[in-house]
């Protein structure tokens, strides 16, 4: 008896291969049409960003990926390296849906709240930020960079703050969430830690340690740079 053997030229066994092949396509097919939401209940939220409304949402092509910028995973540390999960006693350390609470909050013009950016232009050109936060550079806050009178105008002037003479009172000060590229970037952790220098009370600075990278590989909505 000869031997049966599969022959590429043969319909009968050229047949299920089709087929599966048609199967995975169906597959697939199915599965990139899957809706994406930020959680089961929530599939966006509206926020002002420089005064009109902004969507925030996933990207709802299921086979998205995460932006090349931020696709990096050896930068050379230092500069970039992994910062801890708390970065001091009473400095809450927030995810998304935290961070998105935030942003509604501000939406809402509760003026207690800002949600800062800290990170430098550049980044912001090449990536965007994210809606309803606003862009102070990390050295803006830093006495190596700025002189002390300028950074007294922020603390009053945006942040709330008040002082008389050398003390600071930061009774009506504004919560700060802050976040700048990720786990490994170190602005917003430096922002954060010069603040309660001067005594900004920790339990009034918030903390997205995931930043823009985890932001990113979400696919939530970012907002163009200086673009209205």
């Amino acid at each position: 008896m000869s031997e049966l053997r599969p022959d590429a030229d043969c319909p009968a066994w050229r047949a299920p291969a089709v087929f599966l092949a048609a199967l995975v396509l169906a597959a697939s097919a199915v599965a990139a049409d899957q809706p994406v939401g930020i959680t089961a209940r929530q599939p966006y939220l509206d926020v002002v960003h420089e005064g009109r409304l902004v969507r925030i949402q996933r990207e709802p092509d299921n086979f998205n990926q995460i932006d090349p910028d931020f696709a990096m995973t050896s930068r050379p540390c230092p500069p970039y390296c992994v910062q801890p999960m708390q970065l001091a006693p009473g400095v809450e350390t927030i995810g998304e849906l935290e961070l998105l609470d935030y942003l509604q909050r501000v939406t809402r013009r509760d003026e207690s709240v800002m949600v800062v950016d800290s990170r430098e232009e550049e980044w912001l050109q090449r990536s965007g930020i994210i809606p309803g936060a606003i862009n102070l550079p990390w050295n803006r806050l830093h006495p190596a960079h700025a002189d002390a009178d300028a950074i007294a105008d922020i603390l009053t002037l945006q942040f709330g703050a008040a002082r008389t003479g050398l003390l600071w009172n930061f009774e009506n000060a504004k919560t700060l969430v802050f976040y700048c590229n990720g786990i490994w970037c170190g602005q917003s952790p430096t922002n954060i830690r010069q603040l309660l220098a001067l005594g900004y009370p920790a339990h009034k600075l918030k903390w997205y340690r995931g930043g823009m990278q985890s932001w990113k590989s979400l696919g939530l909505t970012t907002a163009p740079f200086g673009k209205r």
